[in-house]
């Protein structure tokens, strides 16, 4: 490990071990309504490192309202990600959202690429963070801390505590999260609207300051996770062996770590709609990923994107 990456790990540990503050009202320390605090030795263990290495979007659920999904596919069926183009005729869309998401593929079908959270380097905001193909959790008696690989991108969840009467909007909004039995449930809202390259997924769907997410972990059998996986592949291309640092084990038949996670935004959707992501344990390690800005972008074109070169040899 490398000096760099030590002082980023004593720097998030620091932080998971203090009150958090971001600028908004302390919050009590009353447990939540139907929160459930228990010894370490009673909680569900969903600490490690756990791969999902699928791109870009959401595992559809079995069954009900599920994300936006992509119109362009592979000849495989398969949804195209090399050209995203959202689904804006989805039932769940209000006509200014679907309108947002229409322009958006259009970008994609004329051959460009539109800025995202993600390939501009800037905070991805939850949902939107999901499509991170690695995460890490810390699970300590008073928070849960979320490692996203790349970016360094990380999130703090209080446990056993209300939202603060009056939240100040952030770039992954305010979190907190009880455990009920063998599940760790999490509540967000308070998601900034007024940021660069505001969207919930990677077809530039948008959202509103109504924006509440509901996110549920729990570890299954892998005869349970089979068929969200399955769901999965049939919407989300798999990362080959390094393209990524981590990747599944095709082999693995141990526990899977499942999140189930519930979107309501009455601004922004007809309805509320759901979808999972389903992590296995990798193979690879966990390497530093950093995305950095650039004034061009990796999807700029023309002479003044490209390598330079000498006109002529040099002897």
């Amino acid at each position: 490990m490398n000096v760099r990456l030590a002082l980023f790990w004593l720097g998030l540990l620091m932080a998971a071990a203090v009150p958090v503050a971001f600028g908004q009202d302390t919050a009590p320390t009353a447990r939540g309504a139907g929160s459930d605090a228990r010894s370490a030795a009673t909680m569900p263990d969903f600490s490690g490192v756990w791969a999902h290495p699928y791109f870009p979007g959401f595992e559809p659920p079995a069954s009900g309202p599920g994300p936006i999904l992509n119109k362009s596919r592979r000849a495989d069926g398969v949804g195209n990600a090399n050209q995203f183009v959202g689904d804006f005729t989805s039932p769940i869309s209000k006509p200014q959202a679907a309108e947002v998401v229409r322009r958006h593929g259009e970008i994609s079908l004329a051959g460009g690429t539109y800025p995202t959270p993600s390939n501009q380097c800037w905070p991805s905001g939850v949902p939107y963070i999901f499509f991170q193909h690695g995460m890490q959790m810390l699970q300590l008696p008073d928070r849960i801390v979320f490692l996203y690989l790349r970016n360094h991108e990380f999130r703090l969840v209080r446990l056993n505590q209300p939202h603060p009467a009056k939240v100040t909007p952030s770039w992954y909004g305010d979190s907190v999260g009880h455990y009920e039995d063998d599940a760790l449930v999490i509540d967000t809202v308070g998601v900034k609207t007024d940021r660069p390259f505001a969207m919930l997924d990677m077809y530039g769907t948008p959202f509103s300051a109504a924006l509440h997410i509901v996110e549920r972990y729990r570890l299954i059998d892998y005869a349970d996770a089979k068929p969200a996986l399955e769901r999965n592949s049939k919407e989300n291309i798999r990362f080959g062996p390094y393209v990524q640092s981590l990747v599944f084990d095709p082999h693995y038949r141990g526990k899977h770590l499942q999140l189930q996670f519930t979107v309501v935004d009455d601004g922004v959707f007809t309805m509320p709609w759901s979808a999972t992501i389903t992590y296995s344990v990798p193979l690879g390690s966990w390497e530093e990923h950093v995305c950095a800005e650039s004034r061009l972008g990796y999807f700029s074109t023309g002479d003044e994107a490209t390598v330079p070169t000498a006109s002529k040899p040099d002897f």
